[in-house]
């Protein structure tokens, strides 16, 4: 694989900004130089030594920025790590990501996170932010965050891992009313949950069915939580965003009244809210459980349509690995969460093919508005003098997804034996080529986001 400084992109279909176009790109360095359209009758200049890259029609789009992971490391790399997992981004397209705090150990202080990004410069092949967790007694180190090198604060108001549920009244009022950043919310009410689980566990024992998941973290304890965290927003000006929202009934809360960077709330749905509905539990059981849970065909229904009016934002993935035999089990003993990332694009892709999005509006949800959300510098968007982290797809490449093709430590997928008509070819971090039709070039590693705040 080569490692030139210079790449030029030929014949490509473009996907920028709501246009598609024929074109080219060229790359020197890191950085994108030039955009060319082939109906201005452009001529890219190819300098000696340019690698060259026919696309051959395929389509171009800027990196795939994936707001929400759980890598998994330090501590929990039975299920994947940041190598594995990155390795998994990148060939799916996702150029950056951000990973979430509830980790062994949890990254609750300053010098817990930086330990992080260590291991992010270390090991991540893909660019990389890294959470400030928030808990009930450590406010002082999450106000300590910079807002320029982070990428934000979790807030977990909803069952989490160890002692990450914030459910102190004093300590949430604070967070949202002092955090110098983004704070970014899991939104599930604790008491309704659990009251809901003993329901059925009177009526179920320890054999609850999976389908009463949805029931359990039900439509009221998402939006009793999520409806808290928007009100003391409103009440503090807070740079809210919410994560994974699964009903249709949450997205009164939010508006589409205004662009983007000027929205002070702004809310994200992740795939499989999208992908599945209540319906497919039957098949798919426990790796398809998740927190939210996913819930009925007329919550994902309402959930694309708020997508397409822009009430919700971002689409992200929540990626979170348990190993197979984590999540063949009974449903208390079956942990929530699934891999995700390299399959995120290309299940967006399917559903243009469908006809429910258009290919601009995934590039605009995936790829520009995670950037313009979260105020990170340079990348997002195919611009002259922003970060080369492109992604070449094959339009046309059907392909089933197997346990011979997944790149996830975990080894598998929740759309496994699924059929998707289109593939990720290339992929660029940083103006290298990290990932072409199935090879990777090991001495990539990505860089540290950072923020215009």
């Amino acid at each position: 694989m080569n490692d030139s400084s210079s790449i030029l992109i030929i014949n490509a279909h473009i996907v920028n900004e709501g246009r598609v176009f024929k074109g080219a790109v060229s790359i020197t360095n890191d950085l994108i130089t030039d955009i060319f359209e082939e109906d201005l009758k452009q001529k890219p200049l190819i300098v000696k030594g340019t690698m060259v890259i026919d696309a051959k029609g395929s389509y171009l789009l800027p990196g795939v920025i994936d707001d929400q992971v759980h890598f998994r490391e330090p501590g929990l790399t039975s299920k994947g790590d940041i190598q594995t997992e990155s390795k998994a981004a990148v060939a799916g397209g996702v150029t950056s990501f951000m990973d979430m705090p509830n980790t062994n150990p949890q990254t609750l202080t300053q010098k817990l996170l930086e330990a992080k990004y260590k291991l992010g410069a270390e090991k991540s092949f893909a660019n990389y932010s890294f959470y400030m967790g928030a808990s009930n007694d450590n406010l002082e180190e999450v106000l300590k965050t910079n807002p320029k090198n982070v990428c934000g604060i979790k807030v977990f108001m909803g069952a989490s891992t160890g002692n990450m549920l914030v459910d102190d009244p004093d300590t949430l009022a604070a967070i949202f009313e002092k955090a110098p950043l983004l704070v970014a919310t899991h939104c599930e009410d604790e008491t309704t949950i659990r009251t809901n689980t003993e329901v059925f566990k009177k009526k179920y024992g320890e054999n609850i069915p999976v389908e009463a998941h949805p029931l359990i973290r039900s439509e009221e304890a998402c939006y009793k939580s999520s409806s808290l965290a928007v009100n003391l927003a409103r009440k503090f000006n807070t740079r809210l965003h919410v994560l994974h929202l699964s009903t249709g009934h949450e997205m009164v809360l939010f508006d589409n009244d205004l662009p983007l960077e000027k929205k002070r709330i702004t809310a994200e749905v992740c795939i499989h809210h999208l992908w599945f509905c209540d319906e497919d539990y039957d098949q798919r059981g426990m790796f398809i459980k998740w927190n939210p849970a996913i819930k009925t065909k007329l919550d994902r229904k309402i959930l694309l349509e708020s997508l397409l009016e822009d009430r919700i934002d971002v689409i992200a993935t929540d990626h979170a690995p348990h190993t197979y035999a984590e999540k063949n089990n009974t449903y208390f003993n079956a942990p929530s969460g699934g891999p995700m990332v390299q399959h995120s694009l290309i299940a967006m892709l399917e559903m243009s093919r469908q006809g429910k999005i258009t290919v601009e509006k995934v590039v605009e949800k995936m790829c520009h508005a995670p950037a313009i959300c979260f105020q990170i510098a340079d990348r997002g968007f195919i611009r002259k003098g922003y970060k080369a982290d492109l992604v070449l797809v094959d339009m046309d490449n059907a392909w089933t997804v197997s346990s011979k093709n997944i790149y996830y430590k975990c080894g598998w997928s929740p759309f496994d034996g699924l059929p998707f008509n289109s593939k990720v070819t290339h992929t660029f971090i940083n103006g290298q080529l990290a990932y072409e039709n199935g090879v990777f070039n090991d001495s990539v590693r990505g860089e540290r986001l950072l923020f215009n705040r």
